[in-house]
């Protein structure tokens, strides 16, 4: 797929360039010394409704339609449903340890899914491959840019300790991709049970926890991050379709 490189070679070096994205936005959300009020509240706000865009979008446009392209009415509902009880109970058990970690949980549950979809893709001859890791790597960039604040805001973990921990996240991608290059390819109900057991996690995480931190007083300019990360996603997909 890469010019000079095997398949398998290419699953590797796409899913770690969208993973490594991660620790990026972390980095860059630990940078608030330029006009660290605005930083704080409304840019804040709008990378989290952003982000909370970019996930809806994999959700409608990604998760959904090719995970229950292969699965019947029945067992995608229960897929879907499944996941957003699993993600429940684990936000429960997060909340009764006092572990700050919803943004973190929404980014997972959108890139693993997507790295194993991706390899899937890659193994079937699919061009669109590294358009598609491409769009993976622009939604990570916010999730990672929140995920990394929600933490740095309510744990005691230095800077570098956490930024450390996205990047030892983003070698989860190349795993994964390399699970659905050489195992998942032809399991397509497995794929699509996993695809959206995800999407029914990032819906529900999505109300529970990243939609109630967009809105700020007197404030109407965030809300339309969630707008244009969905066109974000909405442009990727249209430009893989095409």
């Amino acid at each position: 797929m890469l010019a000079g490189l095997p398949d398998w070679l290419t699953v590797i070096v796409l899913t770690l360039g969208a993973g490594l994205t991660m620790p990026l936005g972390a980095a860059l959300g630990r940078w608030q010394s330029l006009r660290p009020n605005w930083m704080e509240t409304e840019f804040r706000h709008g990378v989290i409704a952003f982000g909370g865009g970019a996930l809806l979008a994999a959700v409608a446009l990604v998760l959904v339609p090719e995970g229950a392209r292969h699965l019947s009415p029945l067992a995608a509902c229960a897929a879907l449903v499944g996941g957003a009880s699993s993600f429940m109970l684990l936000d429960i058990v997060l909340a009764r340890k006092g572990t700050p970690a919803g943004q973190l949980v929404a980014m997972l549950a959108d890139y693993l899914p997507e790295a194993l979809a991706l390899g899937a893709t890659l193994a079937t001859g699919g061009k669109a491959a590294p358009l598609l890791a491409l769009i993976i790597a622009m939604q990570n960039l916010p999730e990672g840019f929140n995920a990394y604040r929600e933490l740095a805001n309510r744990s005691c973990q230095p800077p570098k300790r956490l930024i450390t921990r996205f990047a030892l996240v983003a070698l989860l991608g190349p795993v994964l991709g390399l699970t659905g290059f050489f195992l998942l390819a032809q399991a397509t109900l497995l794929l699509g049970a996993i695809m959206l057991f995800a999407a029914g996690g990032i819906l529900y995480l999505l109300f529970q926890d990243i939609a109630p931190q967009v809105r700020l007083e007197n404030h109407w300019g965030p809300p339309l991050g969630a707008v244009l990360g969905f066109m974000l996603g909405l442009a990727g997909q249209m430009m893989i379709g095409a």
